[in-house]
């Protein structure tokens, strides 16, 4: 019978979910969707009136398009890193913090993809009056899809933060230094979004520090233990 239990011991393979794919995933999702935001910044202009500026712009109205295209995969790999997140966490989750931790992400996707998908139709729309779309029109959808991205996602990437850094405190998933940091960067995100465009960046540079140096900790080479006292 010790022979049998022998035999279905077999070794556990190593778990999908590892550490490492959850730090590559959130080193992707951060340098895509601070792609996005570089691209969206560059080619769309502040100003509300300079919509024919740019819509006729094959160069700026393609480099938005790019971006669009890459909201999809960036919303992919930030599930992905949380699903991995919530894994290693395990029986340490606090319940409370892990439902804004989760719902904060998942609204963040959410509203990044309606953005687009809102987006793309008003491009859409441009083309198919040669760049100059009925100006209700544009104006009513460049204001929403504006806030959806500049205000109400990036406050729902705040709260990411604020929770992820609160977790991280309790929990050591990642140092102290960077949960405080993390602390900042949410509180910068809740109090200002939409007033400073480039404040949207911090998200996804706060993503790839923290992702960076999970990375770089779990790569380096673990002194060996000491051997036991005879």
């Amino acid at each position: 019978m010790a022979r049998v239990m022998a035999e279905d011991a077999e070794p556990t393979p190593p778990a999908v979910t590892s550490p490492r794919i959850a730090a590559i995933a959130g080193i992707v999702f951060a340098l895509l969707y601070g792609t996005v935001i570089v691209l969206i910044l560059k080619a769309v202009p502040s100003s509300a009136v300079d919509a024919g500026t740019w819509l006729t712009n094959s160069t700026q109205r393609d480099s938005v398009v790019l971006a669009l295209n890459l909201v999809p995969f960036a919303g992919i790999f930030f599930l992905w890193s949380i699903g991995v997140l919530r894994e290693q966490l395990g029986v340490k989750e606090d319940k409370f913090f892990a439902t804004l931790f989760l719902g904060s992400g998942l609204l963040f996707v959410g509203m990044l993809f309606v953005m687009a998908a809102q987006a793309g139709a008003l491009l859409t729309l441009a083309a198919e009056h040669q760049g100059r779309p009925p100006l209700d029109v544009w104006t009513f959808g460049r204001a929403t899809t504006y806030d959806l991205m500049s205000i109400y996602a990036t406050r729902m990437a705040g709260v990411f933060v604020l929770t992820a850094s609160t977790l991280a405190l309790r929990t050591g998933l990642f140092p102290r230094w960077l949960a405080l940091i993390g602390t900042a960067v949410g509180l910068l995100l809740l109090a200002a979004a939409g007033l400073i465009p480039l404040l949207e960046l911090l998200f996804p540079l706060w993503v790839l520090i923290v992702n960076v140096h999970g990375l770089l900790v779990r790569a380096a080479p673990r002194a060996p233990a000491a051997a036991p006292a005879a």
